[in-house]
């Protein structure tokens, strides 16, 4: 047992997935489920509490207010709020700013937390951002561009024909539309490979609508990217993981080294090309974060 507390905050497809997940490998002794919405909180922690007994898992799982959050050692923020996403680009930007006010009050309620704080809510660059300057939390990162990563490599393993354990690479930038492959250190078995880049890029933009329209919303790569990372940021494995944290003047997605729990950051070789790529979603970003308005948090998850 490692004996930490997580909490998750929202009750939704992914938060219901990842709290499943974390159940049923007793990751944490306790976790947390905490919601706008009380009767899904007591349904979900219900189901969670008889899965913990079926699976003989040792985690406790018990329903939580925001306060309870400052207890935890790692808290994952799944929330979404009610909106209907209209855009045809950029989609993942679609709930900006119907999110970014929950972001904001729950960070308001949250400052002064120690803990890591991993934020799936999209899109995920702007809302990690939006709660760490709101929050003033030191540890905070975003889910994107490691289920980008995750993505990629099990893409070039198939075109390789080897295990996705035998390939290293990475997509940072942009969780969306501006994601950057880093196909120029990307390896098999420790070798540089050609990337076919125009085919996986193409692979990589149509998987999430793939997934969508067989299941309604993706879930299950969120929560294993969040259960990976856990498991770094608790400081129970070492390894590197792909999140959005400060870069310049934006938050985008860049490689992560974990060593005890500690994050660096370890941006790796660039072309001129992918540098370029990256400078041009840290722009985009730039400018939808100035597009939502200033904190104007009003939602209470």
């Amino acid at each position: 047992m490692t004996g930490a507390v997580v909490g998750i905050v929202g009750a939704g497809a992914v938060g219901q997935t990842l709290a499943a997940g974390l159940v049923a490998s007793a990751l944490p002794d306790r976790l947390l489920v905490v919601s706008r919405q009380p009767d899904q909180v007591r349904a979900l922690t219900a189901d969670l509490q008889d899965l913990a007994h079926a699976a003989r898992s040792r985690t406790v799982v018990e329903p939580g207010e925001v306060a309870d959050l400052h207890g935890c050692d790692a808290v994952v923020i799944a929330l979404r709020t009610d909106f209907t996403n209209t855009a045809e680009h950029d989609i993942r930007r679609g709930g900006a700013s119907a999110n970014a006010p929950a972001l904001g009050t729950l960070a308001r309620r949250l400052r002064g937390f120690g803990g890591t704080v991993l934020v799936v809510t999209n899109p995920v660059d702007l809302m990690a951002r939006r709660f760490a300057e709101v929050s003033g939390c030191a540890r905070v990162f975003g889910i994107g561009s490691n289920l980008d990563s995750t993505r990629y490599r099990l893409l070039m393993a198939r075109y390789a024909r080897v295990l996705p354990e035998q390939v290293r690479g990475h997509v940072i930038g942009e969780h969306g539309d501006r994601a950057v492959i880093c196909a120029s250190t990307t390896t098999v078995d420790g070798r540089l490979v050609s990337v076919p880049i125009g085919a996986v890029a193409k692979e990589l933009q149509q998987r999430p609508a793939l997934i969508r329209t067989g299941t309604g919303r993706t879930r299950c790569g969120p929560a294993g990217a969040v259960l990976s990372t856990l498991r770094k940021s608790l400081g129970l494995a070492d390894g590197i993981e792909e999140l959005s944290t400060p870069y310049q003047d934006v938050w985008l997605g860049i490689p992560m080294r974990f060593t005890g729990g500690r994050a660096l950051a370890c941006l790796p070789h660039l072309t001129g090309t992918e540098r370029r790529c990256l400078d041009a979603a840290a722009t985009s970003l730039r400018d939808a974060y100035a597009r939502i308005p200033a904190h104007t948090e009003r939602i209470a998850p």
